[in-house]
């Protein structure tokens, strides 16, 4: 068994094999909380949770880091348009997060940092840069030279004589443009903390550089992130931790983006769909079906029609778990190991889309066991089933999933009470041989979105298709 990943450095799949055998450490940027977060945001969440779940099954043990960011020059901005402490801005929008982390059940992770924790580690790193001749200040801010260190853009394979760097305003006494700051003087009403080179606030680049030294040491197995991030930030968080003498990550892996019109999603174009709102009119395990499903590395272009197929999909696999667990009597436990097809989907980076067509597969092999009446294969088939689903984080019967939204929990009682009193009028229409008004009940409950559904333990509704 050897799990294989595309590498962005190497761009190449490779073989994974951990620093200390048995263990995986992973580092992934999380969110800059100068907003609620939109699925683009969570999407990179989704596809690490799993990930760090495959490792889990694989018998590793995770240390799974991801920061949060919380001061920088977008949530300075928005505390000046909302006129509100910038602190109060982080931590609302960073509770946001974590409600949609939850809402799609992603798992917590070993630690979750915040920048605004960690200035000291970021100091001692700034203090060490300029030692070793890889950093100066300037006005009160610090930079890091960027011709100082040869491998510099090794990651994104860019010319350093065509590079742009990305500033921001304040950003004086650079020796070169292409230099990047790691801490900016402090400027009136904004944040700052002392420093030896005076008051200012971090660099969005060296929060990340100095929580992964701190967490993960001088060396650790994956940074992970957004395909986004590859170039400035993931470039610069390199060439601060390689100055400093660390040999940083071994594996780079990023995620594609949720695009919508061609466009990557964003707050800034307009064309952002908040997971607050979505999880409203979606339930959330559908959500992270869509989004977790395609291969990491794949776009996906958001439209509500993939939404809805997401959602047919996603209700053929439920149907048959609710119906093996019927026909079985009780809670049918997962099986110990998936199947190999799977596994191998999965081992080979984090093949989801072919570790799902097994899952579909396997349903249908369940489906046929039930129409044969064998019950034995049936529970078989959903034991592989819920095993597999388990890894995605799908299982409908895990306890996680058990109050999904406890307002839709409550709402659903409410529509089974009424559906049920329908279905027992139906059911006595049929017992009277009355078929028009039985045929006609059963109508309206399809028209209204509903799937009745006759079995031996009589009729059943589920959410039918949008």
């Amino acid at each position: 068994m050897t799990i294989r990943l595309y590498d962005t450095s190497a761009r190449q799949i490779r073989d994974f094999a951990p620093l200390t055998p048995g263990c995986v450490s992973i580092y992934l940027c999380g969110a800059t909380v100068q907003a609620a977060p939109h699925i683009g945001h969570i999407r990179s969440g989704l596809n690490f949770d799993i990930l760090r779940r495959w490792f889990e099954y694989r018998g590793y043990d995770v240390t799974f880091i991801r920061n949060v960011t919380d001061i920088d020059d977008k949530i300075i901005r928005k505390a000046h348009e909302q006129n509100r402490p910038w602190w109060a801005i982080g931590y609302e929008n960073e509770r946001a997060f974590n409600d949609a982390y939850h809402a799609l059940g992603c798992l917590p992770p070993s630690y979750e940092p915040r920048a605004t924790g960690h200035v000291p580690e970021m100091i001692e790193m700034m203090r060490g840069l300029i030692e070793r001749g890889h950093a100066y200040e300037a006005e009160g801010n610090v930079y890091f030279d960027v011709r100082s260190l040869p491998g510099y853009l090794s990651l994104s394979r860019q010319d350093l004589d065509d590079l742009r760097q990305p500033s921001e305003e304040g950003e004086t006494g650079k020796r070169d443009p292409r230099d990047f700051a790691m801490w900016k003087a402090a400027k009136p009403g904004e944040p700052s903390w002392e420093t030896p080179w005076g008051r200012g606030r971090p660099g969005w680049h060296l929060e990340c550089s100095a929580m992964a030294h701190k967490y993960l040491g001088s060396v650790f197995d994956i940074h992970g992130g957004g395909i986004d991030l590859i170039f400035p930030h993931h470039e610069n968080e390199i060439a601060q931790a390689e100055g400093f003498g660390d040999e940083f990550a071994r594996y780079w892996l990023h995620n594609a983006w949720v695009t919508m019109s061609g466009e990557k999603m964003s707050k800034s174009l307009g064309n952002s769909v908040l997971v607050s709102e979505m999880v409203k009119r979606w339930r959330p395990i559908v959500l992270r079906y869509y989004l977790g499903t395609p291969h990491y590395r794949s776009m996906i272009e958001y439209s509500e029609e993939s939404l809805r197929e997401a959602e047919s999909a996603f209700a053929r696999i439920e149907g048959f778990v609710q119906r093996v667990v019927e026909k079985a009597g009780g809670v049918v436990e997962p099986a110990d190991e998936v199947p190999p097809a799977f596994a191998e989907a999965m081992d080979d980076d984090l093949g989801v889309p072919q570790a799902l067509a097994v899952v579909h597969t396997t349903v249908r092999q369940g489906n046929s066991a039930l129409a044969a009446d064998d019950k034995e294969a049936a529970v078989a088939r959903l034991a592989e089933v819920r095993a597999m689903l388990g890894v995605l984080g799908l299982d409908p019967l895990d306890a996680g999933w058990a109050g999904e939204g406890d307002q839709g929990e409550d709402l659903h009682g409410v529509v089974d009470t009424l559906v049920r009193m329908v279905l027992d009028q139906r059911e006595a229409a049929r017992a009277r041989k009355d078929w028009a008004t039985a045929d006609a009940l059963r109508d309206q409950l399809n028209q209204s979105g509903l799937v009745i559904e006759d079995s031996p333990q009589g009729p059943r509704w589920t959410l039918g298709p949008r």
